[in-house]
């Protein structure tokens, strides 16, 4: 699924850099971008973009105030490198919040939230994919080819019915965005897939034909989850 996205921003720098970003991830299409505010406002009321890259700090009118004038505001990410205003950001509900200068890993957590929100599954239901950044490409994971992931001192690795990917981001990362209903801490170093859990013997589950440790601390969660 393709989604479009704007920018305001009125520094043409930070606007560059998410271009940048932008023309890196195939998911996204950017309609366009403003350093006015207001011209940007006008624009995203009649493009109507799903994701807004949004500073906070602008002259004559905040990213804060501008998405209070919206009437259906986009999902938002709002972009500043003032982290005190991270907590307003939040209580608007904004999709997540970016502080400069914006690294490129920390820029893709942002989107996958946003398309989480954007494409919120029915009940019962769980997001198709994972979008993940490995050997300078970036790949679309799907989640029912997702064995188990393994943190990797400051990579973690992706085990998978295909291959193994290795993105540099931490387990805790990957594990807020994946679903909650179908992955599951084992270990501190391990996440499993529980339709991937072939049986369980003493403190290790075979996933695929993997063995991986579990944890005392997370043993009874586990076998509440498997029954």
């Amino acid at each position: 699924m393709t989604l479009t996205c704007y920018i305001i921003d009125d520094e043409p720098p930070a606007i560059k850099v998410l271009e940048h970003y932008i023309r890196q991830t195939p998911q996204l299409r950017l309609l366009g971008s403003a350093t006015d505010p207001i011209k940007g406002m006008q624009a995203v009321r009649e493009q109507n973009p799903q994701i807004l890259f949004l500073d906070i700090n602008m002259p004559r009118l905040s990213g804060i105030s501008l998405l209070k004038a919206l009437p259906r505001p986009p999902a938002v990410i709002f972009t500043t490198a003032y982290p005190e205003y991270a907590l307003e950001g939040f209580e608007l509900e904004a999709a997540d919040y970016l502080l400069k200068p914006i690294a490129f890993e920390r820029f893709l957590k942002a989107v996958n939230k946003a398309h989480r929100l954007l494409t919120a599954p029915e009940p019962h239901e769980t997001p198709s994919s994972l979008l993940i950044q490995a050997d300078r490409k970036l790949y679309r994971v799907p989640l029912q080819e997702i064995l188990y992931l393994e943190a990797y001192g400051d990579y973690v690795k992706v085990h998978t019915s295909r291959q193994v990917y290795v993105p540099k981001t931490t387990l805790n990362q990957l594990e807020e965005e994946l679903p909650a209903d179908t992955f599951l801490r084992v270990h501190r170093s391990y996440l499993v897939a529980l339709p991937g859990i072939r049986y369980m013997e003493g403190n290790f589950v075979m996933v695929g034909e993997a063995k991986v440790p579990v944890g005392r601390s997370y043993k009874e969660r586990l076998l509440e989850r498997l029954k």
